[in-house]
Parts: C-alpha cells; sequence; structure tokens
C-alpha cells in the first residue's frame, strides 16, 4: 500500500522532533501540520492536541517522528526517536529524516503490530508530497467542499483528498497561533512559527469596526424605517418609485449597506467575499461619483450643460416636426389614406407643439435642478446614472406618448383583422377554454365583417407606418437607457475585490493543484511539490458576480420580435406578470 504524506516545506529545516497533524484513513493520508520540539513532556503535548482539537474539530494526533541529521549529529538521536513509538501510539508509525550531507529523505510508514503472514511486510511506502502551509491556509479550493471531521469507524462520501488537506489546514489555524517566542511548554515549528504575523493598523481596524459598524447599522435602519413610513405608501408614490430607475438604484445600494454593515459575523468564506465585494463595490461607486461630482462643478459645466439643453431639445422637436411633415405627405413614395394621415399627423404635431411650451416653461429652473442633480453624485455613480436615465426619460417623454398611441392603434387594427379572419373561417375565440371553435355566422354578420375587414386592411399601411417610425425612436431611446442600465449593473455586480484577490494573490482563489517532481528514484521514496492552480477570471466573474438590481425587463430576441409584430408595448420596467424567456 503507498502512503501519502504531506510535509509543509517550512518543516523541511526544522530540529527534530515530533510530526503533529491528521490522519485520514480513507485516503491514506497523513497531513503533517507542526513539528513538536525537544524538550518535551509528553502528557502536556497529548493535553496541546486536546485544546487543539476541541477548538478546531480535527482530529489531531502524534503521526510520527522527523529527524533533521544535518543538526542532529548524534547517531543515538534515531533510536531515541524511534522509542517515542510506544508513548504515541498510532498506526501507521511514520519516521521521516533528512540525511546529512545529501539531499536525499528517508521515509517509512511501519506497522508495529506483528502481521500474521511471515511473507507479507511490515513497512509501506510512502509518497512525500510538500505544501506552502501559508498558501493552503489563506486559499479555498474552487467549488467549495464541506469537509467533516471523522474519527475511526465513521463512514464518509468520496471526496477529494485535495479537499481534505485544504480542510484540515484551515481548520487547524489555532494552533499556528504561536510562535518560538511565546513561553509555552510546547515548542512548535510551523508557518508562524519565525512570529506571528500582525499589523498595528489592521489590529486597530479591527477594534474600530466593532463600533464604527454597530453605528452604522443603527443609521441605516433609522433610513429603513424611514422609507418604509406609510405616507411613502400613499397612491401615486409607489407606483412612481416603483418605475424611477434611481429609487430602485438607492434601495439596491441600501441593502448592500445593511449587509456589508451588520453586526452579525460572516458564517462561511464564500459570504465573507460577498461583503468584502460589497464594500468594494459601493466605495469605487462613491469615489467615481465625487470624481463625477468635481468634474461637473469645475469651469461651471452645469451651466453650460444647462444652457445647451434646451437648444438640443428645440433641434429634436423641429427634427420630429419635419418627419411628421414628411409622413404627413408621400413617404417614399407610399400611397397612404390621406385623411387618417392628416389626423395622425395633426395630433402628433400638437402633441409637440405642447413639449415645446413645457420645455421653455421649465427653462429658467433648469440649472437650479442640474445642480441639485450633480451633488446626487456624492451618493455613487451609479446613482448618478440612475437619475441621467430618468432625465432621458422624462426628455423623451412626447417621443414615448408618439409610440404608445401608434403601438395601440395597430394592435387594436391587427387583432381585428385576425379576429374578422376567423370570421371568413367560421371560427371564433373562446375565451373561457382559451381555444378556437367552430361557430356559424348568418349573412348580415359576414357582411359587415367583410365591410369591416376592407376598412382595416387599406387603413393598415397607414398606421402601420407610424408605427414603425415611432417605434424606431423609440427603441433608440431604449437603447441609449439600457446602455446606462448596463453601465450601473457592471459597477453593482462586478466583484471587485476577487479580481484584485485573483491578480495580486492568485492562490487565494484555487481551481486546483498540480504536482511537480522533485525526486523519482529507484529505492527512494518519491517526492512531489504541490502548487497551487489560481482559478481563471471567467470562473472568478462567475463564482462571486453580486446580484443586480431586477427592475429592468430582459427580453428574449424571440419575445421581443413577437411583441413589436403584434404591437404589444414594451416597457422600461419589469412588469409583474410578465414572464422572462
Amino acid at each position: 500500500m503507498v502512503l501519502k504524506a504531506f510535509f509543509p516545506t517550512c518543516c523541511a529545516s526544522a530540529d527534530s522532533g515530533l510530526l503533529v497533524g491528521r490522519w485520514v484513513p480513507e485516503q491514506s493520508s497523513a497531513v503533517v501540520l507542526a513539528v513538536v520540539h525537544f524538550p518535551f513532556i509528553p502528557i502536556q503535548v497529548k493535553e496541546l492536541l486536546a485544546q487543539v482539537q476541541q477548538a478546531s474539530s480535527v482530529g489531531m494526533a502524534v503521526l510520527g517522528t522527523w529527524c533533521h541529521r544535518q543538526q542532529e549529529p548524534e547517531e543515538s538521536l534515531g533510536h531515541f526517536l524511534e522509542g517515542l513509538g510506544t508513548i504515541f501510539s498510532h498506526e501507521p508509525w511514520l519516521q521521516l529524516c533528512r540525511e546529512r550531507g545529501s539531499k536525499f529523505w528517508s521515509c517509512k510508514a511501519i506497522h508495529r503490530q506483528v502481521s500474521a503472514a511471515p511473507d507479507v511486510p511490515n513497512e509501506d511506502q510512502v509518497m512525500l508530497i510538500f505544501y506552502d502551509q501559508r498558501k493552503v491556509l489563506l486559499s479555498q479550493l474552487h467549488p467549495p467542499t464541506v469537509v467533516s471531521d471523522h474519527q475511526d469507524g465513521d463512514t464518509i462520501a468520496s471526496t477529494g483528498g485535495l479537499a481534505v488537506v485544504f480542510d484540515t489546514v484551515a481548520r487547524s489555524e489555532v494552533l499556528f497561533s504561536s510562535d518560538q517566542y511565546d513561553e509555552g511548554p510546547v515548542r512548535l515549528s510551523h508557518w508562524q512559527s519565525e512570529g506571528v504575523e500582525a499589523s498595528v493598523l489592521v489590529e486597530l481596524a479591527k477594534r474600530a469596526s466593532g463600533p464604527v459598524c454597530l453605528l452604522l447599522a443603527c443609521l441605516l435602519s433609522l433610513i429603513s424605517a424611514a422609507s418604509g413610513c406609510r405616507l411613502w405608501k400613499l397612491w401615486p408614490l409607489p407606483f412612481i418609485r416603483s418605475k424611477l430607475s434611481t429609487c430602485e438604484q438607492l434601495r439596491h445600494r441600501l441593502d448592500h449597506l445593511t449587509l456589508v454593515f451588520s453586526t452579525q459575523k460572516a458564517q462561511s468564506p464564500a459570504q465573507l467575499m460577498r461583503k468584502a465585494n460589497m464594500l468594494v463595490s459601493v466605495l469605487l461607486d462613491v469615489a467615481l461619483g465625487l470624481m463625477l461630482l468635481s468634474w461637473l462643478h469645475s469651469s461651471n459645466r452645469i451651466g453650460q450643460l444647462a444652457d445647451a439643453l434646451v437648444p438640443v431639445a428645440d433641434h429634436v422637436a423641429e427634427e420630429l416636426q419635419h418627419l411628421l411633415q414628411w409622413l404627413m405627405g408621400a413617404p417614399a413614395g407610399l400611397k397612404m389614406n390621406r385623411a387618417l394621415d392628416q389626423v395622425l399627423g395633426r395630433f402628433f404635431l400638437y402633441h409637440i407643439h405642447l413639449w415645446i411650451s413645457y420645455i421653455h416653461l421649465m427653462s429658467p429652473f433648469i440649472e437650479r435642478i442640474l445642480w441639485h442633480v450633480g451633488l446626487s453624485a456624492c451618493l455613487g455613480l451609479t446613482v448618478a446614472l440612475s437619475i441621467l436615465s430618468d432625465i432621458i426619460a422624462l426628455l423623451t417623454f412626447h417621443i414615448y406618448c408618439f409610440y404608445v398611441y401608434g403601438a395601440r392603434l395597430y394592435c387594436l387594427k391587427i387583432y381585428g383583422l385576425s379576429s374578422l379572419w376567423r370570421l371568413f373561417r367560421g371560427k371564433k375565440w373562446n375565451v373561457l377554454r382559451q381555444r378556437v371553435d367552430s361557430c356559424s355566422y348568418n349573412l348580415d354578420q359576414l357582411f359587415i365583417g367583410t365591410l369591416l375587414f376592407t376598412i382595416l386592411v387599406f387603413l393598415l399601411p397607414t398606421t402601420a407606418l407610424y408605427y414603425l417610425v415611432f417605434t424606431l425612436l423609440r427603441l433608440l431611446v431604449v437603447t441609449v437607457q439600457g446602455l446606462i442600465h448596463l453601465l450601473v449593473d457592471l459597477v453593482n455586480t462586478l466583484p471587485l475585490y476577487s479580481l484584485g484577490l485573483r491578480l495580486c494573490r492568485p492562490y487565494r482563489l484555487a481551481a486546483g493543484v498540480k504536482f511537480r517532481v522533485l525526486e523519482h528514484e529507484v529505492g527512494r521514496p518519491l517526492r512531489l511539490l504541490m502548487q497551487i492552480n489560481p482559478l481563471p477570471y471567467s470562473r472568478v466573474v462567475h463564482t462571486y458576480r453580486l446580484p443586480s438590481c431586477g427592475c429592468h425587463p430582459k427580453h428574449s430576441w424571440g419575445s421581443l420580435c413577437r411583441k413589436l409584430f403584434f404591437g404589444e408595448l414594451i416597457y422600461p420596467w419589469r412588469q409583474g406578470g410578465d414572464k422572462q424567456d
């Protein structure tokens, strides 16, 4: 049988002593965590292992002995280490030794129980695998695997050996809390034995994070209580709040801040990573918003935008008037129904006249409105972009009205023609059973249906042309708003902390491991070096992507084309009864 021994590289130059770690019998693997050095009292070593096992829920044991002959020249040391096996009973008993004046290692796994068959050897082959203890401790294997500690006799599901190694090292962090400067009864060698990593700034931040989070959590709870006041539930405030992108974005950010500054500790590394991603997303959002605010208030750019807004609106209105006058003639040489053409053209021209009057009425207040809107950038770039989307929706409200009028008129004619077409075939739509049934019509009904069908057919080209033109204009506005919402969702959902961690410390996000052969000679144990394979950037984004706001509709191409053909309205917000493909 081949036994796998995972040995930390930081202990390769440690003094001789005992190997402390976890034995995984299901995989015939031994995970070495530390080396206990002389002098020690056996009962103190057992007490230390019991304390670590109680704190980490990892089955700790003395796995064997470690002999470093380059630092221990005494020949009697090897016999002394072999004698420790009678005090710390473990099957099998590992004996690792680094030979003097050579790069070779000797590895043995001895069974003290005498085999019943005399020909069966009492020693197993050992495969020595070196691993970086610090990187394995700080890394997280993907996909995350829940591995529980199992005692002798327990049965477990088939889990990868790598998951057991990563889980064992991560849960044994309490064992690495002491270093060589601690005056404890037992001296250990591990990745922090030269000195525990610490930072004054980190310790101060940890101590200040509790009161700060508590204060911010109380403040956010007050804001949430104020937003849930009954005054905001009076009609039409709930309807307006559900349709404005700014309100949805503020609610989304409030949920993020409530989760980030919650006093509850993260229960898993995934929750901790999610909190960190949200915090970095909020900080970056606010930083970009402050940069935008600084740019807007420098060189009086808000005044320049206000002065340019009214001429742009007038120019758009003039272009729409030219477009309507073109439609009221003979557009592209098409023969239109003159009466219906004149009625629709004058109806839309009157709406444009009302819109121009409204813009000129609001022109004295535009600069002040833009100034207050610019101040909202201190809440974040996403809030400013959401306000920009709402402003575009308000400025193009007349185009939306044109689209609604044309779509409703076109949809009415389409459904009228389909109903009259079923009349000619002796069919009708059964509303109760939601199906087409046979039906007999008399002569008068067929005559009236023929007249209505003829009228709708000859009026359909005029209506369809107006519907097509205003639908294209509406799609242009929706495309601009969609690009803004795409940028907002990018800032909201991009896991920036995880991507930065993947860029600066790729071993923190592990997709697996690879092994490099260090020694492979006949008669010598196979020695491998375990190296961590980082998670690809695409999987990092897919795994840690934050949830989006979810207030904008996401239509498939098939659903969008069907709605455009039948004249169904394409709303800029998500409807409650919509079925998303």
